[in-house]
């Protein structure tokens, strides 16, 4: 496939990017691809080794060609590949990574084993300062180090050497001076014991081989546990199938299997007993049970029958289903859910910010500190002062980490945002979460936010519910399937009507029994001369049954609230939250839903236009609160965007429509309020562990490099250097893995 050349006035570029081994790197390619004309943003993510740019009249070439110039290899990659090529290029990537890391740990250990008992023994007796003539030991030290140096060093060397070309540095840097160093004087020592002389300095084989060794098992641990973080995406893809059984027409008793990436909009589709949905589709023929938990996070199945909407990644229990694709092999539900999921890790938060301006700083200061070490303990130290020197320099070169400042965020966020959208809860953003955290006021639309969005009967006789279920038998109006529902939960068997028929603005008519049978508006029985004296609950909808020209009783609607709205917004106020209710109903529809919520009285406001919504979102923010703002329609996109504007938070339902959800920066399952709980747990949890990150790293390095300086940790500095720094990345990554344990406990609480 060819790589894709964007050239539309405002687009996006995607770019794989090799070589990038650090917090510095990433800050390297960044300002690299925006020195490139057009780059209005450019987000590289270490973790997934890629770059994000958008801008105007991109080329592809000319971003490739920048990163290149920054010392790193790029080529453009197809944002729309097929599930199974995300899929394997992903595991690809993670997997070279992480063995050819192995490999330099395995050779580094092996090597460095033999090498310890012999140093020793000559640490013991004096030897290390080549004293008489040189024994085997020696020579196979210095054998060992040189196979450390060359092989395991290599990839140290060779990022160096590229940054340093391009006049840039990176951590690598730090490593490949300090590990020359320390290899560097002891050839310079050995070197000059076999000319004749005795210059009385210790060897640093051993050193220099375990430095190596020990930073590369960190980063093969960064490398495994990072790959461990990220799982979330491998695991939404691996969810759609590869393969489909595509048929020719209804009548296609076998089909032939296909790629799922070869699947149009209109295909039709075999779905089997156990099978996965391939593609987003309805179902034409067959009913089934269907585990949907991938895209709602709620476990219990759903009954789907002909006409009923399927997603991708859904499983198919039961029934053998043939559906009609509405969308493509590469743009499913599924996918789309792996995209968010993946750009929400990819993006930086804004606590990020600190941790990539001192990253960006962070190399030059410490080779800054480290000429200033060598210089002083030249100078001021004593007998042994050049070897002093070099020691406590190149430890100072080897302890600096900002590997662990740059991965506290990006890890967590990771974990975070993958945690939430197995919960079914899409976090588009880092910047998101980390806002989410803060929120201390939710302000719910009512139409199909807090209620389920459609009509249930509230109050209707037997008779007239009886005649009315017989003509809305015929209707799919909401207020039709209503009567239905009611009369088939009071287990009423309507009789069949003749003659039925609907208009907009007048209801049903037909016969029902022999009769004329009408169900309208009140409106339209007053225009007949009919009316009620009890014009019936302010707060409900109301239908009117006539029976040859008599009113024979009515039925009153109402928009049911949904079961676990009471629920959330008492756990909401438990938790100092508080929520308020924007509708552009009637004042005593949404005081009846607010009360039934358990929304405080001055918490409701009703009778509202979308500009209204907006004004409130912004009023609320200038107060002092961080908004969340829940809505699902076309009226509640603004107040979405307007939320994200003021600092906080907009929250799409599902089940709404596709402008909402392209508005919010959250969308939740349609049928799971309570997500909302989910959502600001993680959330916290989430920053708490950011917070917990950037402790430990700046504690580290604050400690660190002033101990590395004044000789804190003696001659054997550069190898216990090497021993903190990799810990340091381990500990960083490990507390954002435990935050994935954390969040599972609490789940598997909650469920």
């Amino acid at each position: 496939m060819a790589p894709p050349t964007a050239t539309a006035e405002q687009c996006s570029i995607r770019l794989s990017v090799e070589g990038m081994n650090c917090a510095g790197c990433v800050g390297s390619v960044e300002k690299a691809l925006k020195t490139v004309p057009g780059v209005s943003s450019a987000s590289v993510s270490l973790a997934h080794a890629s770059a994000d740019i958008t801008g105007s009249d991109l080329r592809a070439d000319d971003l490739v060609s920048a990163v290149d110039r920054a010392g790193y290899k790029a080529k453009a990659v197809e944002k729309r590949a097929s599930v199974a090529d995300q899929r394997s290029d992903m595991e690809h990537r993670q997997a070279h990574h992480a063995t050819a890391w192995r490999r330099r740990t395995i050779a580094g250990v092996i090597a460095s084993i033999p090498m310890i008992p012999l140093h020793l023994p000559a640490s013991w007796t004096g030897l290390e300062h080549v004293h008489g003539d040189l024994t085997w030991y020696t020579w196979l030290i210095v054998a060992l180090s040189t196979f450390v140096q060359v092989y395991v060093g290599s990839a140290f060397y060779k990022s160096a050497w590229h940054a340093a070309t391009k006049r840039t540095t990176n951590m690598d840097t730090l490593i490949a001076i300090g590990a020359t160093a320390a290899f560097g004087f002891s050839a310079v020592v050995l070197a000059l014991h076999l000319l004749g002389m005795d210059p009385h300095q210790p060897l640093y084989f051993t050193e220099s081989a375990g430095l190596l060794t020990l930073i590369s098992i960190g980063h093969w641990l960064e490398a495994r546990t990072t790959a461990a973080a990220g799982s979330a995406i491998r695991e939404l893809l691996s969810l759609q199938p590869d393969e489909v059984t595509r048929l020719d027409n209804e009548n296609d008793s076998t089909g032939q299997t296909v790629p799922s990436a070869d699947i149009e909009p209109g295909d039709l589709m075999l779905v089997k007993p156990g099978d996965r949905i391939a593609v987003d589709g309805a179902i034409i023929s067959g009913q089934s049970s269907i585990d949907e938990s991938v895209v709602t996070g709620e476990s219990m199945p759903v009954q789907r029958s002909s006409g009923g909407k399927v997603v991708a990644g859904s499983l198919n229990q039961t029934g053998r289903l043939i559906v009609k694709a509405e969308t493509s092999g590469t743009d499913t539900t599924v996918s789309r859910i792996a995209e968010m999921v993946r750009q929400a890790q990819s993006s930086k938060a804004n606590i990020q910010r600190l941790a990539d301006y001192i990253s960006s700083i962070f190399v030059p200061a410490v080779l800054g500190i480290a000429a200033l070490t060598f210089i002083g303990w030249a100078i001021f130290g004593g007998e042994n002062n050049w070897t002093l020197a070099l020691v406590n320099a190149t430890t100072v070169l080897v302890i600096s980490c900002p590997c662990a400042l740059g991965l506290a965020t990006p890890t967590a966020v990771m974990v975070g945002s993958g945690a939430a959208s197995r919960r079914g809860v899409l976090v588009k953003s880092a910047v998101t979460l980390e806002r989410s955290a803060a929120i201390n006021l939710i302000l719910f639309d009512k139409t199909g936010t807090l209620t389920e969005g459609r009509p249930v009967v509230h109050h209707a006789d037997d008779e007239p519910l009886r005649l009315a279920a017989a003509l809305a038998s015929a209707s799919t109006h909401p207020l039709s399937r209503a009567i239905m529902n009611a009369a088939k939960e009071r287990q009423i068997d309507p009789p069949r009507a003749a003659h039925v028929d609907e208009s907009s603005g007048k209801g049903l008519t037909g016969q029902v029994d022999g009769r004329d049978v009408q169900v309208v508006s009140p409106t339209v029985a007053r225009h007949q001369g009919l009316a009620f004296d009890d014009d019936g609950d302010e707060a409900t909808t109301r239908s009117v049954v006539i029976a040859d020209g008599k009113l024979i009783g009515a039925i009153d609607f109402t928009d049911a609230i949904r079961p676990q709205a009471g629920d959330l917004i008492a756990s909401l106020h438990d938790q100092q939250i508080e929520a308020m209710l924007l509708t552009g109903d009637r004042r005593a529809v949404a005081q009846r839903i607010g009360k039934q919520a358990g929304l405080n009285p001055d918490m409701i406001r009703a009778e509202l236009r979308p500009e209204d919504k907006v004004k409130a979102v912004r009023e609320a923010a200038q107060g002092g609160h961080v908004v969340a703002m829940v809505g699902d329609g076309i009226n509640d996109a603004a107040a979405l965007a307007e939320a994200a504007s003021q600092g906080g938070v907009g929250v799409a339902i599902g089940s709404g429509t596709n402008i909402a959800i392209e508005a919010a920066d959250v969308v939740i399952p349609g049928e799971s309020l309570d997500h909302l709980l989910d959502l600001m747990h993680i959330s916290r949890q989430s920053l708490r562990t950011i917070k917990q990150n950037l402790f430990m790293s700046f504690i580290y390095n604050s400690v660190a490099i002033p101990a590395a300086a004044f000789g804190v940790l003696g001659m054997q500095g550069p190898l216990l250097a090497a021993a903190a720094m990799g810990l340091s990345d381990v500990s960083v990554i490990g507390n954002s893995v435990r935050l994935k344990w954390r969040l599972a406990r609490y789940f598997r609480r909650r469920s």
